[in-house]
C-alpha cells in the first residue's frame, strides 16, 4: 500500500491539445502507449459509495472492475480515500463471464453487497515530466448497468491528470502545470448525467 496525491484539470477538448502541446515543449515524454480504458463501478442498492463521496465522508471507497483495450483480463480495483491520504489496492479477477451480463455482485467488507452500477469507457494517454505522472483521458462515455433501456451518454469535458508521492509540495505542481485544478469524478459525473436515481 502507497499513498498517493493526486490533482485533475477538468479541460475542453481544444484545452487539452494545447495543454499538451505546451507541456512537450516543456520537455514531457510518454511513458507508454495509449489505449482504451474500461471501469465496471459497483454501488450498493442505496448508492452508499456515491453519497459518500459527493458528501466527502472519510474514510470512503470506490469499487471497479476495469479492464484495458479489448482485453479480458479484469483486475478489481479498491480507491480508498482516508484521513492519512489516497492509496488503491489493486488485485486479478478471474470472474469468465462478468463481461457477457454484468451481473456479478461483490462483497466489501464495510459497504456489504454491491452491484454494478456503471460503466466508463475512454481514451487514456501517459506522459512524465519532472517527476510528475501526467495522464490524458478523452472520449469519455458512460453507461448505466442497472438500466436495459439507457442509452450511452458522452461528456464534453476531458480530464488531465497529475499523480506524484505526496511528500511532493503543491507548490512544485504548480510550476510545473500552471492551470487550476477541480473535481473531476467519473463515477459521479456518469451517475448525474445519466441522471441516476439516488
Amino acid at each position: 500500500m502507497s499513498f498517493r496525491k493526486e490533482k485533475k484539470l477538468r479541460l475542453t477538448s481544444s484545452d487539452i491539445k494545447f495543454m499538451k502541446n505546451s507541456l512537450l515543449l516543456s520537455g514531457m515524454t510518454s511513458l507508454f502507449p495509449s489505449r482504451s480504458i474500461n471501469s465496471a463501478y459497483f454501488d450498493t442498492e442505496h448508492f452508499n459509495l456515491f453519497t459518500d463521496s459527493e458528501e466527502g465522508v472519510l474514510p470512503r471507497k470506490k469499487i471497479r472492475i476495469r479492464w484495458y483495450d479489448n482485453e479480458s483480463s479484469l483486475r478489481k480495483e479498491t480507491k480508498i480515500s482516508s484521513i492519512e491520504g489516497r492509496y488503491k489496492l489493486s488485485e486479478e479477477l478471474i470472474c469468465p463471464d462478468f463481461l457477457d451480463h454484468f451481473k456479478s455482485s461483490l462483497i466489501d467488507n464495510d459497504y456489504g453487497l454491491l452491484r454494478p452500477t456503471l460503466m466508463v469507457s475512454y481514451s487514456r494517454e501517459y506522459f512524465s515530466l519532472k517527476g510528475l505522472r501526467i495522464t490524458f483521458d478523452t472520449n469519455i462515455r458512460y453507461n448505466n448497468l442497472r438500466s436495459n433501456t439507457s442509452k450511452p451518454v458522452s461528456d464534453e469535458e476531458c480530464v488531465m491528470e497529475i499523480k506524484t508521492a505526496p511528500e511532493i509540495s503543491d507548490d512544485y505542481i504548480e510550476k510545473i502545470v500552471q492551470h487550476p485544478t477541480a473535481r473531476f469524478s467519473k463515477y459521479a459525473r456518469g451517475m448525474l448525467k445519466l441522471q441516476i436515481q439516488v
